[in-house]
Formats: C-alpha cells, structure tokens, sequence
C-alpha cells in the first residue's frame, strides 16, 4: 500500500494532527485556535498532554491509546470554577465495526481521563470536566447533522438538570443539519482537504502556517520515516510478533536481558498489554523497572 507522503498529509491523519498538536512553541496555539472555532470563545492557557504511542498500522487508521489531550490552566480560571480537559480525535475508520463501537470508545476514553484526573484524596467535586471531540468525516449516527451533543441526563425527566462533567461532541465534516457557525464549517473541511486555498480566514490561515511550519520541519519528518520503518516490519511479521521483537529489541540494546522477561513477552497474546509494555520499554530507567511495570517478574 502506498504511504502518504508528510507534505500531502491533511489534518484528518492522525500523524499530522498529533505531530502539531505536540509541536514545541506551536501545540498550544494551535490548540487554542482549534478550540476557539469549536466553542465560539477564546482560551486563556492551555496544558498539552501527549502521549508516546505509535498511531496505528495505517496513517489514516487510529493508534490503541489516546493521541493527546488539552487541559484548561487551573490558575487562570475563576475562583471555584472546575478545569476542563479536552481530547481531540480525528478518526477516518468508518468501517462498520468501528462506527458502531464508537460510543464506547468514548465511553472507555473518558475513563481513562478521569482515573488520572484526580489525586489520592481529593472530593469528587474536584473532578475535571472533560470533553471528547470526535472529527469524523463519515456520518456516525447517519441524521446529517454536523454537531453531534452527546451527555447524561435523567429519561423520566428531560428537563430535569444534571451535569456531571462529561460530554461529547461528534463533528460531522459534511453534516447539513443545524446551526453550526460558519467558522466552524470552514475549519471542518480545512481538516478534511488541508491546503492553503481552505485556509479562508485569519484563524485558519494561522492554523495553516503552523502546519507548513511542522510538516518541513526535519525531525518530524524523521518521526515519520521511522513509523513507516517500523509499520513495514510489523506487516512483514505479524502485528503481535512484531510488537512483540519490537519490545524485545528496545530492552536489549538498553540493558542486559534475561531468559524469564524475553518468556513473558513472548507469551503476551493481549494487544492492548503489549502496546503498554512497548511504551514502557522506551521509558524505564532499567530491567528492575520494565518488570514491575509488566507484573513484577522476578530477576
């Protein structure tokens, strides 16, 4: 299968989209603009949380953890006021098992946000709110529409309030239906069809220097040679095999290995545990490390 080049890459591509959202000096302000058009607000400062993940088998496929995500400044806000996090997801896989299992990835993703949102000992009143914004340029729900809302409420009372500090929004690219501002149809379709012609006011235009600015940047370009390096190796092998050497390979050029960890990962058949355990290889100080990491494997 042929590889998008970097430069021919659009903001829907996960590789992209997590490369600028993470960029030093760039991350913040683009992610301030993003939400901006999305909200129809301004962003006072921002925290960007990246994450170190490979982002899928396929560069319009989505990688098995969360790319990123956006975090308001505590200080900056209002006395009293609970901080917001924010998770943006663009997502091309319009498969049917995909699709369907879209709201429970959400559901599973803003799982994962608040289990890491909230110190040993805080109140639950201190749990940060959190918005997941799924970019999709299929229709998830097929009624055409470009907003999709998504929170909790009470069936037997609709109108009854209750907000506990989760919602979602699905953002249809081609959706008709509803009152969407007009900035943000233009911001949609910039995403989809990323060029300078798109770029057709000052934010995107913003937007859009950013993005030249990493796409030719030669580290990220280095990033992405090796992600294809490494994508073409685990086609050649098998994906779990070669998540499996991938582990094996980091471990022994970084430390001395042993016969009982090289078992256990080779006897590791669930994947969610081995893109885990591959994280946890480029980050560990030592063997000692990696194996509590892994379930406290004995020397």
């Amino acid at each position: 299968m042929k590889r998008k080049a970097l430069s021919e890459m659009n903001l829907m591509d996960n590789f992209l989209f997590g490369s600028v959202v993470t960029y030093p000096g760039i991350g913040e302000e683009f992610s301030r603009r993003l939400l901006k058009i999305i909200f129809g607000r301004d962003f006072g400062k921002l925290h960007i949380t990246p994450q170190k993940v490979y982002y899928g088998n396929d560069t319009g496929l989505h990688g098995t953890r969360l790319d990123v995500y956006i975090e308001e400044d505590e200080e900056a806000l209002v006395s009293g006021d609970v901080a917001t996090v924010y998770d943006v997801e663009p997502e091309k896989n319009n498969s049917d098992t995909s699709v369907k299992a879209l709201p429970k990835r959400v559901r599973f993703y803003h799982a994962k946000i608040d289990t890491r949102s909230l110190r040993a000992g805080e109140t639950y009143k201190n749990l940060k709110n959190v918005i997941i914004i799924m970019i999709v340029p299929f229709d998830p729900f097929g009624m055409d529409r470009m907003v999709y809302t998504i929170k909790s409420g009470c069936m037997e009372e609709p109108d009854m309030p209750y907000e506990d500090g989760a919602r979602t929004l699905f953002l249809y690219t081609k959706g008709t239906k509803g009152n969407p501002s007009r900035e943000l149809k233009e911001l949609l379709c910039y995403m989809e069809y990323t060029s300078a012609q798109n770029a057709i006011n000052h934010d995107l235009q913003e937007i859009h220097r950013m993005i030249e600015n990493v796409k030719y940047d030669i580290g990220v370009t280095g990033d992405y040679m090796r992600l294809m390096e490494d994508e073409e190796y685990l086609r050649e092998c098998g994906i779990r095999e070669g998540i499996q050497q991938s582990i094996v390979n980091i471990l022994k050029k970084r430390f001395e290995m042993t016969d009982e960890v090289n078992r256990k990962i080779y006897e590791q058949q669930d994947m969610d545990r081995l893109n885990a355990w591959l994280i946890y290889a480029t980050e560990v100080e030592n063997l000692n490390a990696f194996c509590e990491k892994i379930n406290n494997i004995e020397l």
